[in-house]
């Protein structure tokens, strides 16, 4: 499976973390391109009805979103985990990107 980011921010932006955390994340990547959909636990979680996330886990808690669309996976959003439970406006801004995606 294809992954691809939503726009260039995105991408530049994961790519300016901690070389640990970009390591990890370019790992679960891959991961992602092989398996596609059928990734599970505890690389890849399903949270809303196309809303993914993969969970890097280093020195920074990294959560990836992403979505599949076209056969396609979409990463629209990451973040650094701070807390033990994902912060809602972390997902609204994920389910803001894909809406304005799919929508198009």
């Amino acid at each position: 499976m294809d992954v691809v980011f939503l726009d260039a921010k995105t991408k530049a932006d994961l790519l300016s973390l901690e070389k640990p955390s970009i390591s990890k994340s370019l790992k679960l990547i891959k991961l992602l391109e092989k398996f596609g959909n059928k990734l599970g636990m505890p690389y890849s979680k399903q949270i809303l009805h196309n809303l993914y996330e993969l969970r890097a886990r280093e020195q920074q808690e990294i959560r990836i979103f992403y979505c599949l669309h076209q056969n396609q996976a979409v990463v629209v959003h990451f973040f650094i985990k701070k807390s033990q439970k994902t912060p809602q406006r972390e997902i609204k801004t994920a389910l803001a990107r894909i809406y304005d995606l799919t929508s198009t």
